[in-house]
């Protein structure tokens, strides 16, 4: 739903004005949802039990990817890619992102061997959303 109406709203208008739309109404939820659920809570601010250490700068950045997410999606969706062909598209660069975190150890995650199943994995999803962008253009 969230990929479709910021494609129209980046058909009528740009696709960084429909990610600003998207992002500033994501906030103003997210805002509305945290004041909520500090009431719920008793309405105090959040207890530090000191059990907790500071974050690494670098996951602050994860709205980064998700800003290019919305603009990328909406231009897909502006011009000739069908909804399933952007999904698609972004499905494939989470898979090789994932598989290379696992293969040099990005974010933290466990260094992992990638093996013929992983590479046989990849050239699937590359295919399926090969189809499916290539069963959409023309029509």
């Amino acid at each position: 739903m969230m990929i479709d109406s910021n494609g129209e709203l980046a058909h009528r208008t740009t696709a960084v004005f429909s990610s600003w739309v998207a992002h500033g109404v994501g906030a103003a939820v997210a805002f509305i949802c945290v004041r909520l659920s500090r009431l719920a809570a008793g309405g105090g601010r959040v207890k530090n039990t000191g059990r907790a250490s500071k974050p690494p700068l670098w996951s602050y950045l994860g709205g980064i990817p998700g800003a290019f997410t919305v603009i990328l999606a909406g231009l897909a969706l502006s011009g000739p890619l069908s909804l399933a062909g952007a999904i698609a598209l972004m499905m494939v660069g989470q898979v090789i992102f994932s598989l290379a975190c696992d293969h040099f150890g990005w974010l933290r995650v466990p260094v992992r061997r990638l093996g013929c199943a992983d590479l046989l994995g990849v050239a699937c999803v590359l295919a399926g959303s090969g189809l499916i962008i290539a069963g959409g253009v023309g029509r």
